[in-house]
């Protein structure tokens, strides 16, 4: 009987391979090699040839059936693991609080879950917690999985002008000496920082404006600047879209009507929290860059020497800009200024119509009855149309930037109106030229 806790050196193994490699394969001379060496160790023939066949060969380290699961069927446990998850994620609050795996697993075996397949309940004992968090986070349904963000899809512009960003950031001066206006009911209007940035170049435009914060009038000025000529950069003509956040300028309807009679298209990203777990109202960072830039390298010498009027703020900005647009793209080997030109789109430069063609743009449309003596008020401002129109219910289109009004009805347009003498729309402001901004256009 052979001895079990034999076993033979792996040197005599190899020293026999050697030997039995030199005899015919059905020599006598094997039994006897083989045989002698059985004798040696006290162990049987079949135990050597056994010995021989696993010398040097590999061995799993692991059990065949690794990755797939043995007391459960792998079909109904991938489906009790979704469900658990998908309670995991249904039960989410914005502090990450969430239900727990063995809450999750009782719910299911005592309740059940009603699914589009139909009524899903395990029997009980089924499910351990610890198995159902294995298989969770093996298939990828764990919470830190099932809450990650996706990954941020970057894009850029071919041409130049094809895609401008748009934004306002409060300037770190926060006010300044002598605002060109002020009403005296709000205070001292704040100083906001405006800007457009080329997607492709990165080449940027920037003005400060002393607004009562964000609204279309103050916006539509600083993109007329922005698109027309200037004497001391090429930048300008008409984008072919404007990509800004969902704002009150993005909302208002001044904004639109004149997006669209320049044919600018103009796109706002996803609110968030509107596409489930992804991450969508993302930083417009190619706009948010130059804000950054002319806080730290500009307005921080401010500490030494501020502007006391808004025409000389802008002044220092240009000066600042023009210099900011010369220093190197982010990976082309020349200026960004340079490279708003290069990439120019072969039809060239879209240029921007006249201020009184943009001012006819900017109107604003409101439904309004007109009083039975022919007048129409409009903040405290009384304009007399036509008196057929005495008593009919009209649209209004009243101007953004001017004082004429036109009224429409029945398809045909009447005007332009102007309020009757000694009266102003602008009140509780000193210029006849200036009136308070308008938060929001009225519908």
């Amino acid at each position: 009987m052979a001895n079990r806790g034999i076993r033979i050196p792996a040197e005599t193994l190899l020293a026999l391979r050697t030997r039995l490699a030199g005899l015919p394969p059905r020599s006598a001379a094997r039994r006897e090699e083989v045989g002698r060496i059985a004798g040696l160790f006290g162990v049987s023939p079949s135990t050597v040839y056994r010995a021989l066949k696993s010398l040097h060969q590999p061995k799993g380290l692991r059990r065949s059936d690794r990755g797939k699961p043995r007391g459960i069927q792998e079909r109904d446990l991938a489906r009790y693991c979704e469900i658990i998850a998908a309670l995991k994620m249904r039960t989410s609050n914005r502090k990450g609080r969430h239900l727990s795996t063995t809450r999750a697993i009782e719910l299911l075996e005592e309740h059940g879950v009603q699914t589009p397949e139909g009524h899903v309940q395990p029997p009980k004992g089924l499910l351990k917690r610890s198995t159902v968090n294995r298989w969770l986070k093996d298939w990828r349904y764990d919470q830190p999985r099932m809450t990650r963000a996706a990954p941020a899809a970057r894009f850029e512009a071919r041409h130049s002008n094809a895609c401008w960003q748009f934004d306002i950031s409060p300037s770190d001066l926060k006010h300044i000496a002598q605002p060109a206006w002020l009403d005296p009911k709000r205070g001292q209007p704040t100083m906001m920082l405006y800007s457009v940035v080329d997607d492709r170049s990165g080449t940027s435009y920037q003005e400060y404006r002393c607004v009562y914060g964000e609204d279309a009038e103050s916006a539509l000025r600083f993109l007329f600047n922005a698109m027309s000529p200037k004497e001391d950069t090429e930048f300008q003509g008409i984008p072919g879209m404007i990509y800004l956040d969902n704002g009150p300028v993005a909302k208002s309807l001044v904004f639109q009507t004149v997006m669209e009679r320049l044919g600018v298209e103009w796109k706002t990203h996803m609110p968030a929290g509107s596409d489930g777990a992804r991450v969508t109202a993302r930083s417009k960072g190619k706009v948010e860059r130059p804000f950054r830039t002319v806080k730290e390298a500009h307005e921080t010498l401010y500490h030494f020497h501020e502007p006391e009027t808004e025409a000389e703020a802008n002044l220092w900005l240009r000066n600042f800009i023009n210099k900011y647009n010369d220093k190197p793209h982010r990976r082309e080997p020349h200026s960004r200024i340079e490279d708003w030109v290069a990439n120019l789109p072969e039809t060239g430069i879209r240029e921007m119509c006249s201020w009184e063609r943009f001012c006819a743009f900017a109107r604003e449309p409101e439904r309004r009855k007109v009083a039975a003596d022919a007048r129409v008020s409009i903040d405290g401002a009384f304009y007399e149309v036509d008196g057929d129109l005495a008593g009919e219910e009209v649209l209004l289109w009243w101007g953004l930037f001017d004082h004429e009004l036109f009224v429409e009805w029945q398809d045909k347009r009447y005007g332009p109106y102007r309020p009757e003498a000694g009266q102003s729309r602008c009140t509780g402001i000193a210029s006849a030229n200036l009136r308070p901004v308008k938060s929001a256009p009225r519908r």
